[in-house]
């Protein structure tokens, strides 16, 4: 049987054209398109079918599918509803046992879905760590994605390895990546959508890209979407000009703080983490871990769970490089601005390295 196109399928639930077009300038703005490609986007969407989706949950929290829930861009009901078929996911789905693994199977018959994966892979001792259905999480991802079009890997277990490959990472955990990288399961086109957890709007919105334009969006060097993932957190921050005027924060409930100075000495990642936060933010573009008073703790980066202590700061604050400005150092805020331009011009190489820097990085 053919699948309707998603404009038949929304035709069936009387929703207008008006109102799919407004979706559509949504779903531009989400992913950093002009208004101008609604329609496009409308051309789109309206001629593809629903596609088969497969999520996979392996070694995580749940806590990637409880973000799902909350994307509001398009809602949860919107996307599983009216843009995907969403035909395996073990938390959200009524069938169990083995209606529930012949539902994935059928879903695998035609080829071209899109598998979707929670969570970290565990390897050691023969991945008895996390079995389903009697089968290892290695055997099941295996299986599952080599007739796939793409694989999305949802969170930072999936797309790093995340809390489960910390440090001693008993259970071996490996990512989607670094099981295609050395042939344990096929090689397909990967996205990474990383976060602990992801942003709703930024899983919701990679899906939307791909139903879109049927192809994997513009990627970074670690396979993130660059419209989402192309700019740090820092870059972004509305505490960055209280940075560049070396005002920081001393404790968390100081003056500082309160006045909404900028968290860099108690350590915030910000500088060398890469994610929308500040942009989309969460609860509905409500706020973000910043805006709420802490700093971020740079979940969707590679091993953040390793990098050091979330509240020692990646390098020193300006105010205590004594010589770096000179005689400036007496003016305040222009000794502070210029230890700030000299900080970001080293951010690069810590974000590259994930080291944190010291007052001996700022001297040399």
């Amino acid at each position: 049987m053919t699948r309707p196109t998603l404009a038949q399928q929304l035709a069936r639930q009387g929703i207008s054209r008006r109102a799919f077009l407004k979706f559509c300038a949504a779903t531009a703005s989400m992913m950093a398109l002009p208004p101008t490609m609604a329609p496009a986007i409308a051309e789109a969407l309206g001629k593809r079918t629903r596609p088969s989706v497969i999520w996979l949950s392996f070694q995580e929290c749940t806590g990637c599918t409880e973000s799902l829930t909350r994307s509001h861009s398009p809602t949860v009901e919107n996307l599983i509803f009216d843009l995907i078929s969403l035909d395996y996911h073990h938390t959200l789905q009524a069938a169990a046992g083995e209606a529930a693994e012949l539902a994935r199977e059928q879903a695998m018959e035609e080829g071209g879905y899109l598998v979707l994966v929670d969570g970290s892979i565990p390897v050691a001792d023969g991945g008895v760590y996390s079995t389903i259905a009697g089968m290892t999480n290695l055997d099941m991802l295996a299986h599952t994605v080599k007739d796939a079009a793409a694989v999305v890997a949802i969170g930072s277990c999936a797309a790093f390895g995340g809390i489960p490959k910390a440090d001693p990472n008993p259970t071996g955990a490996k990512s989607v990546a670094a099981l295609m990288a050395d042939g344990s399961i096929a090689s397909k086109p990967l996205i990474n959508v990383s976060g602990c957890p992801p942003i709703p709007v930024v899983i919701t919105g990679v899906l939307a890209h791909y139903l879109t334009f049927g192809s994997v969006p513009e990627l970074d060097d670690l396979g993130r979407p660059k419209a989402f993932f192309g700019d740090s957190i820092h870059d972004r921050c509305y505490r960055r000009p209280f940075y560049d005027a070396g005002k920081f924060a001393k404790t968390f409930d100081d003056e500082g703080a309160r006045k909404g100075w900028c968290l860099y000495e108690l350590g915030c990642k910000g500088p060398t983490t890469h994610n929308a936060c500040a942009t989309a933010k969460w609860n509905m573009g409500t706020s973000f871990p910043i805006e709420s008073g802490h700093g971020c703790i740079g979940c969707s980066e590679p091993d953040f769970w390793d990098a050091g202590s979330f509240y020692k700061p990646l390098s020193a604050p300006a105010g205590d490089v004594s010589g770096l400005a000179g005689g400036a150092i007496a003016a305040g805020a222009v000794a502070g601005a210029a230890a700030g331009l000299y900080a970001r011009s080293q951010k690069h190489k810590a974000a590259a390295s994930r080291e944190k820097m010291t007052v001996d990085d700022l001297k040399d």
